[in-house]
């Protein structure tokens, strides 16, 4: 095996990085104001509104749904997220997560620390739940404890190896093989106990080892895992991947064992993302590898919400789909810990490691590891692909990118928005004049200026 594989599946994270949120508002506050959103739909620009056959198979045989309920997940998951963000950004500090729910995610909760809210989140399309503790506190609190776990990898770190903010309970969760074991590690974290819930269970996670996402690639001749998504540096083609497949030198050949590239830059544990550089004989495409070979295209990036419907490619297990349970998890690997990971309830299997996770035509992330297996399922964790596209100035290959219309680009003088560009919730540009505010993370696709994609961008 190459010398950075490790357990028996890959590891893919990097870290999400705290969401960029809007000037704190004081704690009581009269409701805020969110304007209605104009011109294109999410579902339209998202391409929710025109899922593959590969796509609507699996969450059908996964999920349970009929075509029809599948076709109404997607969209009502895209216009969820455009909703969220625009909520986000009008609570600021105030704001406690937001999740969908329901068979067709019809449904959309958005959390607030503040009841003053509960008007504007309802105008805003959205149920209103009143919690106690802010998500930005959560994540305070969950750093803490990824920090005493690493401090103690051996011992604590095995012993409590998944911790995550639960915006759905208003909690932190720490996966723990013992109560013991959970209680040491908030002790030596210092956080306040009540802000905790501890989930007692054997299960330890593990790398999943193992240009078409989703293909077969193996490395130095020794070891397999699965490609990521197509990326481009300047006019250099190649793919993303998992950080443990390789270190920075290695090569890779293809699924039909041709020489195909050399890893360029690789980080793990801490992160688990690299990037592999392929020779002029390989072509990165817009494709991911769907049910029985077909290919599903990938047109952005932007993140799905907690409980959104996604779905996972990989040269062992091929197509299988599930929900997204948690975003920015840590995770404990016997080699160490990777933090910003998302916990789902996807199966996967060892050689699985580097496939995608795409949910509709946006892409997610890359297998990571997990527990489990696709006979009695299992839980997986993958790391986000905008973090890794930003670590490694690297551009997604997308249709969105490809079919976009000559002259839709704007030149540099029209702002600070820049297309590859990768923008988190919150974060502010300008365009034609105009600033905007980003509502859903993303990288920016030429054909997405913020002037014509209401989904992601809100005029300030």
């Amino acid at each position: 095996m190459a010398r950075r594989h490790v357990g028996a599946g890959c590891a893919v994270l990097t870290a999400l990085g705290s969401l960029v949120l809007m000037s704190p508002s004081p704690a009581t506050a009269t409701a805020p104001s969110v304007p209605p959103a104009e011109g294109p739909s999410a579902t339209r620009t998202l391409g929710a509104d025109r899922p593959s056959a590969e796509v609507l198979h699996a969450l059908g045989r996964d999920l349970g749904l009929t075509p029809a309920e599948a076709r109404q997940r997607l969209s009502n998951e895209a216009e969820a997220g455009t909703r969220a963000g625009r909520l986000h950004n009008a609570l600021g500090s105030r704001f406690a997560g937001a999740w969908v729910h329901g068979k067709t995610s019809a449904g959309l909760t958005v959390a607030t620390t503040d009841k003053a809210d509960v008007a504007a989140i309802e105008a805003g399309g959205a149920d209103a739940k009143v919690v106690k503790v802010a998500l930005a506190d959560l994540r305070s609190a969950k750093q803490k404890l990824d920090t005493a776990a690493t401090a103690a990898e051996a011992t604590r770190g095995r012993r409590t190896p998944v911790r995550y903010v639960d915006v759905v309970n208003n909690r932190v969760t720490v996966q723990a093989t013992s109560e013991a074991a959970a209680d040491d590690l908030i002790k030596a974290a210092k956080v306040d106990r009540s802000r905790v819930s501890v989930t007692v269970s054997k299960d330890l996670p593990r790398a999943l080892y193992d240009i078409t996402g989703g293909d077969a690639y193996y490395i130095n001749d020794e070891a397999r895992c699965s490609v990521g998504f197509s990326v481009t540096k300047g006019e250099q083609q190649g793919f993303v991947s998992a950080g443990h497949c390789g270190s920075a030198g290695d090569t890779t050949t293809g699924y039909n064992q041709v020489d195909q590239g050399t890893f360029q830059n690789s980080v793990f544990p801490g992160h688990d993302y690299s990037w592999v550089a392929t020779d002029d004989d390989w072509t990165a495409t817009p494709h991911v590898k769907g049910e029985g070979g077909a290919t599903v295209t990938v047109s952005g990036s932007v993140q799905a919400l907690v409980g959104a419907s996604v779905c996972r490619s990989g040269s062992t297990t091929g197509w299988h789909c599930g929900t997204i349970q948690q975003h920015d998890t840590s995770v404990t690997y016997p080699e160490g810990t990777v933090s910003g990971v998302t916990r789902t309830t996807v199966c996967a299997e060892p050689g699985d490691s580097g496939g995608p996770y795409i949910s509709g035509s946006q892409a997610q992330g890359v297998t990571s590891g997990g527990s489990g297996d696709c006979t009695r399922g299992g839980t997986t964790y993958y790391q986000p692909v905008n973090p890794a596209l930003s670590a490694f100035g690297l551009t997604l290959v997308t249709d969105t990118a490809t079919t976009q219309t000559p002259g839709t680009t704007p030149e540099p003088e029209s702002g600070t928005w820049a297309a590859g560009a990768v923008y988190d919730v919150g974060a502010q540009v300008t365009y034609g004049g105009v600033t905007y505010v980003c509502l859903q993370p993303h990288q920016a696709q030429g054909a997405w200026q913020p002037a014509a994609t209401p989904a992601l961008w809100q005029k300030v």
